[in-house]
């Protein structure tokens, strides 16, 4: 070819930039989704308009499948979880095993680009997901196991003899994750045929092995189980929530009573208290949520456990406070400070203690001491399930763990998990 002589115009490289746009726009949106499925204010249909938006892009990308892959193949140099997520569900779109391979290995750098990589496998469709799930866990590579049992967790997908097999291993209980993976995985998928290698790791010295061996037990209906998560709800750290939100719905009323008292002995509990107060869902403990809605610190969330006792939504009802206090959190404008993290509360309403005394001195009298509420209703299938289409974020997270406890051959739904179909 002549050098002086232009090269052939193409007319995709014309649209470069659109791609570009389609992979930014992608991976920024799937991280808003990543926080948005944890916060209090959203419902299943605002995250699924979200995921429509996030698959329109992904759509967009495919319209030229190599420039669009160009284009991921780019952003995977910047080794983020959003931009992860979207060159991975590209590549196993077009089934190419080289773009494959490629995605997974820049998956398995960190524990972020992981929970990317995990994503776009829980976005695929059956049809593309299926097979590569089992390729991961049938591959010598034990990190591979390890991402096909977290896309199985995601899926709720049954790994069937895989996850037997990874638990017989002596190589795979080795490998830290990869074993706290499968134990977890055997409550979210009801496997009470593998209750037998929850008992071998319950006495773990591990924190994360024995965690989650003693999570799924409680899951499978070993309520004795419970007795074994006092350290995590104690000692703080990454499983205390996941601690308190299963041990307060399991123990008995007076045992549980008996446990927030001792916890409520630590200055440094007392979100996890009430948090915890919100599970027990006994509506004994409502005076004293409305006493800690009147303190700014804890306003906010005593008044999401109010609302999560009684289903008193407190702006349908006017029991907003209209000149809440400011507070200080981050992140701030100060590049200096390394505070980046958003305030737990922050999208949580700030409650009117006065006006919500005035209220539950009315309606009060409808709920009986020592049962257990969700909602403003007692506890039974047909309302929970209710719950998990109506309900906000939260609300449905816990509608789901009570749906789980209240029957070990019920489906655990994944409620962070995708909504919309590609």
């Amino acid at each position: 070819m002549n050098p002086l002589q232009p090269a052939p115009f193409n007319p995709a490289h014309a649209f470069l930039d659109i791609y570009e746009q389609h992979i930014e726009e992608a991976s920024f949106l799937w991280m808003v989704r990543s926080i948005t499925v944890n916060q209090p204010h959203y419902k299943q249909q605002e995250i699924a308009e979200l995921e429509q938006r996030i698959q329109a892009h992904l759509n967009g990308l495919m319209t030229s499948p190599e420039l669009g892959w160009s284009v991921c193949e780019e952003a995977l140099s910047t080794a983020t979880p959003g931009e992860l997520f979207t060159a991975a569900v590209t590549a196993f779109t077009t089934g190419d095993v080289k773009k494959i391979k490629q995605v997974v290995d820049a998956g398995l750098q960190n524990d972020k680009t992981f929970n990317g990589l995990v994503s776009a496998l829980g976005w695929l469709t059956p049809e593309l997901a299926t097979p590569w799930l089992d390729k991961f866990l049938l591959s010598n590579e034990l990190d591979h196991k390890h991402l096909g049992l977290a896309a199985c967790s995601v899926r709720r997908h049954d790994a069937g003899d895989y996850l037997a097999h990874i638990l017989a291993r002596a190589d795979c209980l080795q490998h830290k994750k990869l074993h706290a993976r499968a134990l977890r995985l055997i409550g979210e998928l009801r496997r009470q045929d593998l209750m037998p290698a929850l008992k071998r790791a319950m006495p773990s010295d591990d924190p994360d092995i024995a965690f989650w061996a003693n999570w799924s037990a409680i899951l499978l209906g070993d309520n004795s189980a419970v007795n074994k998560l006092d350290r995590y709800l104690l000692n703080g750290g990454k499983h205390q929530q996941r601690a308190l939100q299963i041990a307060f719905r399991v123990l008995p009323i007076e045992n549980a009573r008996q446990w927030i008292a001792v916890m409520a002995e630590e200055e440094k509990l007392g979100r996890a208290v009430i948090q915890a107060t919100a599970a027990l869902s006994d509506p004994h403990a409502v005076n004293w949520l409305i006493q800690k809605m009147a303190e700014p610190a804890t306003a906010r969330i005593a008044g999401e456990a109010f609302t999560l006792i009684t289903g008193i939504d407190l702006k349908q009802n006017g029991l907003i406070n209209p000149h809440p206090p400011v507070l200080e959190s981050g992140p701030n404008d100060d590049l200096q400070d390394e505070n980046v993290a958003m305030d737990e509360d922050d999208n949580l309403p700030w409650p009117d203690a006065v006006k919500v005394a005035q209220l539950w001195q009315q309606q009060g009298r409808n709920f009986i001491v020592g049962q257990r509420y969700f909602m403003g209703q007692a506890i039974t299938a047909p309302w929970l399930l209710k719950q998990l289409q109506q309900a906000k974020q939260r609300q449905r997270d816990a509608a789901a763990l009570e749906l789980a406890l209240s029957d070990p051959t019920q489906h655990f739904y994944n409620t962070q998990g995708k909504v919309a179909t590609a």
